[in-house]
């Protein structure tokens, strides 16, 4: 399975999979028109892959074959004082 990835320039870390290079026709246009003007980052063979970076492979894999897209979120923010202070908790 190919797919390519293109990504946004108006939000950051933010990724859109699809089937085909410039095929948005299954894209929501409301997600369209977030995501803004959408730049190629590569072409990936999935089927040759046994991971990816920052996305489930199988949840990429599956949510192509379903909507014909994916999209790929940034992580949330570290919340490094909530951390401290369960750090301290433990103590």
């Amino acid at each position: 399975m190919l797919c390519v990835v293109y990504k946004s320039l108006k939000k950051d870390q933010t990724y859109l999979y699809i089937e085909r290079r410039d095929d948005f026709s299954k894209v929501p246009d409301a997600l369209l028109v977030s995501f803004g003007k959408p730049q190629l980052v590569t072409l990936i063979n999935l089927e040759k892959r046994t991971s990816l970076a920052l996305a489930d492979l199988s949840k990429v894999k599956a949510e192509l074959s379903d909507k014909g897209y994916y999209l790929q979120l940034p992580p949330p923010p570290e919340d490094l004082l909530a951390e401290h202070k369960a750090t301290l908790q433990l103590k």
